[in-house]
Order: C-alpha cells, then sequence, then structure tokens
C-alpha cells in the first residue's frame, strides 16, 4: 500500500483529503507545517507528499529538497502561473488549484506515483544490467557477481591488488575494469607479462636505465613503471619474476618511488599496481621462491576469477556474445549454436577456459558451411569415462560401404523405418557405434541408427563411449 504525507494547515482540507485517499486505498499520516512534518516523520519513506504552498513558517515548496527523493505535489489556492512555475522550477513534480476537484486529484497522484514506480524500475534494471557485465567482464553466475562488487568497491582506491584465475579466466580484464572504474582511467595502463621478458631485461624494462649502465646501454630509457605514473601498472603471471627484481618492486611499494639501473638518484612515482597469478604465490613464498614480504605487500585485496566450468550457464552468454563478436570481425554472416553445440559446451570442462572458448568459437565459424554450429566444428572433447576394456577389432573387415543397421538381428529389415536404439541392448548399441563411427559423420551414424544427433550423444555420454572419428572435422553434413 503506498503511503502518502499531507501538509495542511487547514483543517478541514486536509480532512477531506485524507479521506479521499484512503477511499483509494493509500495509506496517509497528516502534518500542519513543515516543521511538524520534519519533526514526526522520515520524509524519505513516503511515497508521495503533498503539501499546501503557503504554510505556517516555511513554505511547502521547502520539502521538495527535504524529501528527496520522495516526488512532491505542490498545492496552491493562489491558482497563478507564477507560484506554480516557481514551484515546479524547484523541483515539485506537478501542481494543483485549490479548491481541487476530488477526481483530478485522484488522478494525478495516481500518474505521479505510476512514474515514480517506473523510476525505480528502470534504475533496478540498470543496476542489474552494471552487475551481469563491466568493461566487457560477462558474469551472472553469484562467483561473478561477488566479484563484480570488490571491483566496484576496490577500483576507486588506491590499494594494489592480486588477481587470481586459471590460466584465460581473463586476469588483464579484471585490471582493464580496475583501472577504467577508477580515478586514474585518464591516465596510462601499463600491461606486463612478466613470463615473457628475459630474465635478464626484466629489471630494465621494468624500472630503466641510464646510458652505460650495461653493454649496449647507448642511451637513457624511461622503464615501465616511470610510463605509468599516475595510471596503473598490471603485472601479469608475478610469480615468475626474479627475486633481484622483486625486491625493487618491494622498494617502489613502500616508498614510492624508482630508481633506474646505473642511476644514483631515485624518481618519485604514483603507480598502482595490480598484480595477476595463477600460481599459488604463498607457497611460492614457503619454498623460498617468492619473497614473502612482497606476497603479504601484493595481497591487500584479493580478487579471485573462478573457472569457466564453475560458472554454470555463463558459459553460454560468453559463448553469444563471443560469437556475435567474432562473426563481426570475420566479416561473415551470423550464424548461431545448435542445441548440441550448447549442450556440449555446457558439460565440457574448459581448461582453457575462455581464451579456449574464444579460439573454438573463432575456429568454427571459419569452417561452419551452414548458419549453424555443431559440436564437431567446436572440437572439444568431452571428459567421458574410459573404457575399461580395450576395444578389439572386429572379426571380419568392414566393407567400405558400411551395411544398414537396420539389417541387424535386433532390428529386421521390415521394421527398418522405427527407432531401433530403443531396441538395442547397451552392448550391442555400443558394439554398432564403435564399429561405424570412423565411416560415418555423426549425423549419418543418428540416421541409421534412427535417432536424433541429440539422442546419440546423451546416450553417449551416459554409456561413456569416446569419439573415433577419421573424418575431417566439418564433414559431418546433414
Amino acid at each position: 500500500m503506498k503511503h502518502i504525507l499531507i501538509v495542511e494547515d487547514e483543517m478541514l482540507i486536509r480532512s477531506s483529503l485524507r479521506r479521499l485517499l484512503q477511499r483509494h486505498h493509500y495509506q496517509v499520516s497528516e502534518a500542519g507545517s513543515v516543521h511538524e512534518a520534519t519533526g514526526n516523520y522520515r520524509l524519505d519513506e513516503f511515497d508521495l507528499i503533498i503539501t499546501d504552498l503557503r504554510l505556517p513558517g516555511e513554505l511547502g515548496t521547502s520539502l521538495i529538497e527535504l524529501a528527496k527523493p520522495t516526488p512532491v505535489l505542490i498545492m496552491t489556492s493562489f491558482g497563478t502561473m507564477k507560484s506554480a512555475v516557481d514551484a515546479m522550477k524547484q523541483g515539485a513534480v506537478d501542481y494543483i488549484s485549490k479548491p481541487f476537484d476530488h477526481d483530478e486529484m485522484v488522478l494525478s497522484v495516481e500518474r505521479i506515483l505510476r512514474e515514480q514506480q517506473l523510476k525505480v524500475e528502470n534504475t533496478a534494471l540498470k543496476q542489474q544490467q552494471k552487475q551481469t557485465t563491466i568493461n566487457g567482464i560477462i558474469g551472472s553466475c553469484p562467483a561473478m557477481q561477488e566479484l563484480f562488487k570488490r571491483i566496484s568497491r576496490v577500483a576507486p582506491m588506491a590499494s594494489t591488488v592480486l588477481v587470481r584465475g586459471e590460466s584465460g579466466t581473463g586476469k588483464e580484464l579484471v585490471a582493464k575494469a580496475l583501472h577504467q572504474e577508477s580515478p586514474r582511467k585518464d591516465h596510462a595502463l601499463i600491461s606486463v607479462n612478466c613470463a615473457a621478458i628475459p630474465e635478464s631485461l626484466i629489471e630494465a624494462e621494468l624500472f630503466g636505465y641510464e646510458k652505460g649502465a650495461f653493454t649496449g646501454a647507448n642511451s637513457q630509457r624511461k622503464g615501465l613503471v616511470e610510463a605509468a605514473d599516475g595510471g596503473t601498472l598490471f603485472l601479469d603471471e608475478i610469480g615468475e619474476l626474479p627475486l633481484e627484481a622483486q625486491a625493487r618492486l618491494l622498494r617502489l611499494l613502500q616508498e614510492k618511488e624508482v630508481r633506474r639501473l646505473g642511476a644514483t638518484q631515485t624518481r618519485s612515482v604514483d603507480v598502482r599496481l595490480v598484480a595477476a597469478t595463477h600460481r599459488n604465490l604463498k607457497q611460492l613464498a614457503a619454498e623460498g621462491r617468492f619473497r614473502e614480504d612482497l606476497y603479504y605487500r601484493l595481497n591487500v585485496v584479493e580478487l579471485i576469477i573462478p573457472p569457466l566450468r564453475d560458472r554454470g550457464s555463463d558459459i553460454v552468454e560468453i559463448a553469444q556474445a563471443l560469437l556475435e563478436k567474432t562473426c563481426q570481425r570475420l566479416h561473415v554472416a551470423p550464424v548461431s549454436f545448435d542445441d548440441d553445440s550448447l549442450a556440449a559446451m555446457l558439460a565440457y570442462r574448459w581448461p582453457g577456459n575462455v581464451r579456449e572458448l574464444e579460439n573454438a568459437i573463432e575456429r568454427a565459424v571459419i569452417l561452419a558451411e551452414g548458419n549453424t554450429i555443431s559440436p564437431d566444428l567446436l572440437a572439444i572433447e568431452l571428459d567421458l569415462p574410459i573404457l575399461t576394456q580395450p576395444i578389439e577389432p572386429a572379426d571380419t573387415p568392414i566393407e567400405t560401404t558400411p551395411k544398414p543397421l537396420a539389417a541387424t538381428k535386433a532390428n529386421p529389415p521390415d521394421t527398418a523405418n522405427e527407432t531401433i536404439s530403443h531396441k538395442l541392448g547397451d552392448a550391442e548399441f555400443q558394439e554398432l557405434v564403435l564399429r561405424y563411427q570412423d565411416q560415418l559423420s555423426e549425423t549419418e551414424l543418428a540416421k541409421r541408427l534412427g535417432i536424433s544427433r541429440k539422442s546419440l550423444w546423451e546416450r553417449r555420454q551416459r554409456l561413456g563411449i569416446p569419439r573415433r572419428r577419421s573424418t575431417p572435422i566439418g564433414d559431418d553434413t546433414e
């Protein structure tokens, strides 16, 4: 029930308006002045405030600011355009002249409350959209929702952040989100893959050097740390950083200054550090391969990215977004996933995470001959149980043109049009699939069995029958 506050010093008008609103199923509270209203109630808890313009003490228009975001409807007995315009300029949602018509009042109240509800719903929708994607990162599962909340909370701060996650989960995207959501977004984001720089060059690349600092240093050079001054420095795979460079990085975090190789003077820098790793830095520290003091300096705030296999339906959302993006980038006609592909992607464990998914989709788009993508085009191997017994070769050689499966004992020729899959026992079904899958595409094999490709895939899953194809990927034509 919507709650409305009436602020009116004339008792008869206030009582009449209260009864009118109550007849239309509104909860109503009353006050005779601004002072009484603010003293007795929390104004932001009301859905609407209806107030007279002229009140003892402060004007009714003062409630517009005091009650935000609650809408305020102004009543005026003067009926002048000037008073109405002034009220609207100050933020009133509408005005109504006294004496007011009851129907007009009810219609105005209904309209204002309806518009206010739409604003609330739109705000909630925008917030929901914000939570399901941040800077290109898609995620609706609880783990990603929590990650988004942390990113939004941490990004405005200058604190060091450690991002952890398996390879391919999108650690650099998180670093970019932290940068874009921070006050540093107008300055540089410098990304460094510590594993990609030779150990002998890492210190020179990060901290720079003076002319003559070492053989080949023919001029001075600013390091990547200085290049990130005022912005964000992202160190990916920081677990690969040599111990000597770790000591320099620790000084940077402690003193906010850097000294180039061969220099005698230090330089002050303002850098926000974001580090990422797929390794357990605490364990590396225990083994003496990573400085413990640096680990604690880095691990001020830890953000953990869940692996793709643990993100449920996020896989489909990400796949759809990547598919659209890939088609646009490759300038090909839009294609879509068939039901079997979606099921396969959900069943697959994705050891390479989003990076592997992106590569699989690009490959499928390139190889697709129609407007749909089948599981074979994705070229993913599902984690099926390994057969305990080796597959024995057939006693008789397989013919170049396989015999129709309908001509088996389990399915006489006169019932060839019936679905034979359900007539076959599991052992017979497995034998037939293993015998003919190297010669037939999945579509042809399913057709011979009288079932859909999805049913064939599901029964493979249940029986643990691995795929052994000799036909090229993409030859699975209808």
